[in-house]
């Protein structure tokens, strides 16, 4: 049976409402609880909760407990999924590939724009896929979010359309299909999946929905 670890540390994936005050705050851990919600048969997740903070008052030394937690992890390695506040993800991401440069196992980071347990909530969406992108992508740093995946140093939040989008200049999406422009017309393609290891023994849909943002 595979492992994959999660580390959660807040955001808005986490946050309650607090009727006392009208508040929607990160006051209890509730990633476990929704994990136990999926089936997983050939899969055990172990998780682990770090803290839980909005990501925007995250400090420099919140993200060294980020990743020394991720170090401990992979004393024995596996795949690693990080639940994290949205504003800051990709700066939590791209001190990891820095500081991780020689990486045996997929990292992801997932988060959510409206919290688990609120109507339209996009969190277990996003921890869905976020397992299943850490069983068959190659080791590296990844952004996963929207069925769409990200190396973390191609990927930016934003925030008018409450998404993550590809950084102005880089190249295609890694995974599914997207639109490109061509004599003025636009037409969809499906593209194929260079993340993926080796070692992944299912055949990987070549189309997952994915689309490129314009924005």
């Amino acid at each position: 049976m595979e492992t994959v670890y999660v580390i959660t540390a807040g955001g808005t994936i986490e946050k309650v409402y607090q009727e006392d005050t009208g508040l929607v705050e990160n006051l209890e851990n509730k990633i476990a609880r929704y994990l136990r919600l999926l089936r997983l048969p050939d899969l055990r997740v172990e998780t682990s909760n770090l803290m839980n903070k909005d990501s925007l008052e995250m400090t420099a030394a919140d993200r060294e407990l980020i990743l020394e937690a991720v170090k401990q992890k992979l004393q024995k390695p596996a795949p690693l999924v990080i639940t994290h506040g949205t504003d800051t993800m990709v700066k939590t991401g791209l001190l990891l590939q820095r500081r991780l440069p020689h990486l045996k196992v997929p990292i992801i980071l997932t988060g959510a724009m409206t919290p688990l347990g609120f109507e339209g909530s996009d969190g277990l969406q996003n921890l869905t896929e976020s397992l299943f992108a850490a069983r068959v992508l190659k080791p590296g740093v990844y952004l996963v979010m929207h069925s769409q995946v990200f190396p973390i140093d191609r990927v930016r939040k934003n925030k008018k359309l409450s998404r993550f989008v590809w950084k102005r200049g880089v190249g295609a999406p890694l995974v599914g299909a997207h639109e490109k422009q061509s004599k003025g017309k636009m037409r969809r393609f499906a593209v194929t999946l260079p993340g993926v290891a080796k070692s992944a023994k299912r055949r990987v849909p070549e189309r997952l929905g994915i689309v490129r943002s314009g924005a």
